[in-house]
């Protein structure tokens, strides 16, 4: 099943799009790759998913990738000892690590690495960031803090710290141990939370150790200080604007969205956008105006998928809402003004045999009108390279190995096809003409522009351009 739009579309599953048949229908819709939300179920919950993302991969015929989202820390209050208080602002606000519930004048926080990392001045989040602390004076294990912006706090409620780098290891304990479960199961990313450093994303890489694709969540304001280093260290880069709004004034996103975006594709990574896409399609069948004009702008943008969360995880309308994206992707692609944003950014090349074979590919396809680049690859980095060029043609990528088809499910404009590698030039031509045409991107008479490596098979060896002509009996 051949998708008509370049960008890509994330669905999360979850208690809505949980059976066989409604990740089917998910993926009818335009889905690419499922994102398995780790915060939520147990490993058999999550084991079940994985297998019917499989059943109805193989019912299609087509790659589909999977998504790991590992929890990442969280902190949150203690219990209140009778319910809800307010805080009003220019009250006195205690937080200690005493375990006893906590009411109008304190609560617990039981969590060491907070207090070492708390400086007077800085300010703490609560709720989402409905309610905002200030720090006035903190300790080993207290903090008096002054209420900015007060309301109706409850049990258990979530705690940001925007304006500190938290003590912290890169993974929890829980994180290593779905990680180790996940990458058994054979997920093709997995998406890192509570990204602060370059460091961070660095201890993840060694365990990952190249058995999936590596997507760092920029959800803190600490991690668009180091994106640089960051992205040139992970295969993608998502915008987590949940967690990125709470802990930064929510005027400052969008352009932190273009940075990230602007981040990742000069350094030829994948970058998402994800968060609050369609947030009342939880609920309404269809999305506001402005929700259209956001998927609309991760598209102009150049961004290589979309993310749905809540919206097909527990929402009324998880169909809907896929197709909703589909429309939205490929309607902003056929737009006469798509093509002048997409090419405002271009990855510069590096001096290789790969970058210059991928660049010429792009150059070659406008002047001769080509209907479209092949591309082998064994690893995937031929294949992304030419995604990362954002042609104005569809990429098909052979591959023999399923792995690396199903990886590539998450890149811009790509179409995998997994068969056997070519061992010679004219094979290497033949089989590419006769994908081509069979997978419904070209014509009998069209060009297509064919990029290989040689010799054949050899991972991340780009060497090789050709141009053929599609032929009646291919």
């Amino acid at each position: 099943m051949r998708r008509s739009r370049s960008i890509r579309i994330i669905a999360t599953l979850g208690p809505a799009s949980s059976t066989p048949e409604m990740i089917d229908a998910l993926y009818r819709a335009g889905a690419d790759v499922f994102r398995l939300n780790m915060s939520h179920g147990d490993h058999g919950q999550i084991a079940a998913l994985y297998q019917a993302v499989r059943e109805v991969e193989a019912a299609a015929g087509q790659p589909i990738g999977v998504l790991a989202d590992l929890q990442g820390p969280k902190f949150r209050i203690g219990g209140l000892a009778a319910g809800p208080v307010m805080l009003r602002e220019g009250d006195r606000f205690l937080l200690d690590r005493d375990p006893s519930p906590g009411g109008k004048q304190r609560a617990q926080l039981p969590h060491p690495e907070i207090f070492a990392a708390l400086e007077p001045g800085q300010r703490l989040l609560l709720d989402d960031g409905k309610i905002r602390l200030k720090v006035l004076e903190s300790g080993v294990d207290t903090a008096v803090t002054l209420v900015e912006v007060g309301g109706a706090l409850s049990d258990r409620k979530g705690v940001n710290l925007p304006e500190a780098v938290l003590p912290l290891p890169p993974l929890t304990e829980k994180d290593k141990r779905d990680l180790e479960f996940v990458l058994g199961l054979g997920v093709d990313w997995i998406a890192q939370s509570f990204v602060q450093t370059a460091a961070d994303v660095a201890a993840a890489r060694d365990l990952v150790a190249g058995r999936a694709g590596l997507l760092a969540k920029i959800e803190k304001p600490q991690a668009l200080k180091e994106i640089d280093a960051i992205t040139e260290i992970v295969d993608a880069i998502m915008v987590a604007r949940g967690d990125l709004g709470v802990e930064m004034p929510v005027e400052d996103v969008p352009g932190a969205q273009k940075t990230i975006i602007d981040a990742a594709r000069r350094r030829g990574k994948l970058v998402v956008v994800a968060t609050q896409m369609l947030e009342s399609m939880v609920k309404s069948p269809v999305p506001t105006r402005a929700e259209v004009s956001d998927v609309a702008n991760a598209v102009f943008e150049g961004a290589d998928a979309v993310m749905l969360s809540a919206e097909s995880a527990a929402g009324e309308y998880p169909i809907a809402a896929v197709e909703v994206m589909n429309r939205v992707g490929t309607k902003v692609e056929q737009d006469p003004h798509y093509r002048t944003y997409i090419d405002s950014v271009r990855p510069i090349p590096e001096a290789t045999s790969a970058d210059a074979i991928t660049t010429a590919a792009r150059q070659v396809v406008q002047t001769i009108n080509a209907a479209a680049i092949v591309t082998y690859t064994t690893s995937g980095s031929t294949a992304l390279r030419a995604a990362r060029e954002r042609p104005a043609v569809p990429i098909v990528a052979l591959t023999p190995r399923q792995d690396t088809a199903r990886r590539l499910t998450l890149g811009w404009g790509l179409h995998s096809v997994i068969g056997e590698d070519a061992s010679n030039f004219s094979e290497m031509v033949g089989k590419a003409r006769r994908v081509a045409k069979q997978q419904g991107f070209a014509r009998t008479g069209d060009y297509i522009v064919v990029t290989a490596g040689e010799p054949f098979g050899t991972p991340g060896r780009t060497n090789v351009l050709r141009i053929a002509r599609v032929l009646e009996d291919d």
